[in-house]
């Protein structure tokens, strides 16, 4: 794998990263990011259409759905209609639960979040920088609403980033296309928020086990990767 990697990348580096603010017309906020070729939209839509067991509480809620393009990949894959497979579910559930980590429920009160991840392309990693490109949409979503009057204060209290990591070859890289990932003997995915913590760690052996030593360097390229992607999401509102 040497000197192989897309772009000509060091194994600690990511592919050129792009965001593009308010991509679409309609939605409260919305970001069009792209690693390398994995270009997903992102939309917030936000209304006062809050689940049954969440009316009357004065929290509001944010949840998310997921979806590939049927011509996002080389072989074209079928469009889920009614079932959603198990690997969307998944997806979609993790984008949620990384989002609501920086949203303060009782300030949003009661406002329904849906945040709409759509893969245009794929070419890996496309649940990272679903996360990494929602937040961004997330922010001017909310800027919205202040701006209607409809909230006393802000709802956001911090940043949420993700990446990927593994092993390829015998060597640690960052954020893995999808070559690299479909021959990983490692292959893991972080999240973390601006105060170094982590939301999420989904880490798999696929072709050999780690030890905690290994793991550990993982997480250091990991939050490495992440902390770049922080700084690219507070430039794009500079």
């Amino acid at each position: 794998m040497q000197n192989n990697r897309s772009y000509g990348r060091a194994e600690n580096e990511l592919r050129p990263i792009k965001v593009t603010r308010n991509y679409l017309k309609y939605p409260y906020g919305s970001c069009l990011v792209e690693f390398g070729e994995t270009h997903v939209l992102c939309a917030v839509t936000i209304d006062e259409n809050l689940p049954g067991w969440r009316k009357g509480s004065g929290l509001g809620w944010l949840t998310a759905e997921y979806a590939m393009l049927p011509a996002s990949t080389a072989d074209r894959s079928q469009r889920e209609r009614g079932i959603v497979q198990g690997r969307t579910q998944e997806i979609q559930r993790l984008i949620g639960r990384s989002l609501r980590t920086v949203v303060d429920m009782s300030v949003l009160g009661e406002h329904s979040i849906m945040i709409d991840c759509d893969v245009i392309q794929a070419d890996g990693g496309t649940r990272t920088a679903a996360i990494t490109g929602a937040w961004i949409a997330l922010v001017d979503a909310l800027d919205v609403l202040k701006s209607a009057g409809k909230l006393d204060a802000d709802p956001l209290i911090g940043q949420v980033a993700a990446v990927s990591v593994g092993m390829v070859d015998g060597r640690l890289v960052l954020d893995m296309d999808y070559q690299e990932d479909g021959i990983a003997e490692i292959d893991m995915n972080l999240v973390m928020n601006d105060r170094a913590e982590f939301v999420e760690i989904q880490g798999t052996a696929e072709h050999a086990t780690f030890s905690r030593e290994l793991l550990n360097s993982l997480l250091d390229l990991g939050t490495e990767g992440i902390n770049t992607l922080l700084a690219i999401q507070k430039a794009a509102f500079s």
